[in-house]
């Protein structure tokens, strides 16, 4: 967890407010010396990264948050089925523990570790205002520390409301996933409750048992750990909830195949912003994502467009329009593929590696004989 709480805007988001043409236009092998004191971001913006909230099958009244990229490996551990839990969820009498609530799309393990501390002591958040505050402590602890209120349903998914919307988090592209029917029930009520609407962009996905069940697919089955066969139980068994989250970069692959295509045979062609012709190799460009466009422009000309109808202070792009095919393009969305292409060359190598069947590979085999 965190010890700081400064509102601080993500790096790995590709603000690109301050960034000028002659910036843009340096070839990606190019380096500059890190400015001291900054550390360098050398990674792409992960697959998954989530803020999950765990309830007791036991006691519903127990209640633990935390943050993992691997949300059912996490649970494994919480439950002692393998190593790497947490001490607060390792009592027997309390096993075994479900996720209820999960909230994705966090650009870094930082950011995710932001949210999850400000989610688990909302009473001591320098990211919620004072006079926006739900959870105020009554007591304190031996070192004058206030206490922490205690967590229930109602509190967690007030704050999950609340945090969403400050702007420390009100800009990040996140997603809130309800795995259970109480705390969708208790976070409709408090919609309707506080007279508040669901801040724009968020996007709000229910699954669980009785509830719309996803598209079933193997790729999201658990990995890490695990045998083939064991990989290919637990996607048989089931494709709800947690197992039905995307641990990879399979989601956007028609996208990162569509972008490397047109980057490898430098067809990038002029901005769909500023007209300029976007040269190859030099630069960073980024693509719309949505289906069936190749519309391409400099970084800091989306950066522009997307900001035009906002507030003079904000920094990190939302929603805006492609020019070129007039669909809605999700910041989030844009900077995930423009990082993979940029940071992630084995992570896009892997995506895109086609797999040879034995079929092909004898015949293969049998030819060159």
């Amino acid at each position: 967890m965190l010890s700081s709480n400064r509102q601080l805007a993500p790096a790995s988001h590709f603000t690109a407010t301050n960034i000028n043409r002659e910036q843009c236009h340096e070839p990606y092998h190019h380096h500059r010396a890190p400015t001291p004191g900054m550390s360098q971001v050398t990674k792409p913006l992960p697959a998954l990264y989530t803020v999950y909230v765990l309830r007791s099958t036991v006691r519903h009244a127990s209640l633990y948050i935390g943050s993992t990229p691997n949300p059912p490996r996490r649970l494994k551990q919480h439950n002692g089925d393998v190593k790497g839990g947490a001490a607060r969820t390792s009592r027997h009498t309390l096993r075994p523990w479900e996720m209820i609530v999960l909230v994705s799309g966090f650009p870094s393990m930082i950011a995710a570790l932001k949210f999850e501390w400000a989610l688990t002591n909302p009473h001591l958040s320098l990211h919620i205002p004072d006079e926006s505050r739900l959870a105020v402590a009554t007591q304190r602890k031996r070192n004058g520390m206030p206490r922490r209120p205690p967590h229930s349903l109602k509190s967690v998914v007030s704050n999950l409301h609340l945090l969403t919307g400050v702007p420390s988090f009100a800009r990040w592209p996140l997603s809130l996933h309800f795995l259970a029917r109480e705390p969708h029930v208790a976070w409709r009520t408090w919609l309707a409750t506080s007279g508040k609407p669901s801040r724009p962009g968020l996007r709000v996905l229910t699954d669980y048992e009785d509830g719309p069940a996803p598209p079933p697919t193997r790729d999201n089955a658990v990995r890490d750990g695990d045998t083939a066969t064991e990989t290919e139980a637990a996607a048989e068994v089931s494709q709800r909830g947690i197992y039905s989250l995307p641990l990879d970069y399979k989601p956007i692959k028609a996208y990162v195949e569509k972008a490397n295509e047109v980057v490898s045979f430098e067809r990038e062609g002029a901005c769909v912003h500023c007209g300029e012709e976007l040269a190859s190799g030099r630069g960073l460009h980024a693509m719309c994502p949505n289906d069936g466009c190749t519309g391409m422009g400099h970084l800091d000309c989306w950066s522009r467009h997307a900001l035009s109808g906002d507030g003079d202070g904000e920094v990190i792009p939302d929603l805006c329009k492609c020019p070129s095919c007039g669909g809605e393009v999700r910041w989030g969305d844009m900077m995930k593929e423009l990082s993979l292409r940029v940071r992630g060359a084995k992570e896009v190598d892997k995506l895109l590696k086609k797999k040879t069947t034995k079929k092909a590979a004898a015949t293969t085999t049998t030819t060159t004989a």
